[in-house]
């Protein structure tokens, strides 16, 4: 799972702006899969949105 296919994820399921991404991208570590937190931690996602990425992220690994 590369960044480039999380980062479409993000953009066509769960509706995130680039501007979000962004932020993200800025404050997080290079390593993608630190990106869905640091989403949550700047309030960019819910807690349940969290989960559906962590979801997407295990299913994609398998």
């Amino acid at each position: 799972m590369g960044k480039a296919q999380l980062i479409d994820y993000l953009r066509g399921e769960l509706a995130l702006s680039n501007s979000a991404i962004a932020v993200a991208l800025r404050h997080g570590e290079q390593d993608a899969s630190q990106l869905p937190m640091v989403l949550w931690q700047y309030g960019l996602v819910t807690l349940k949105q969290l989960d559906l990425i962590f979801d997407w992220l295990q299913a994609q690994s398998a």
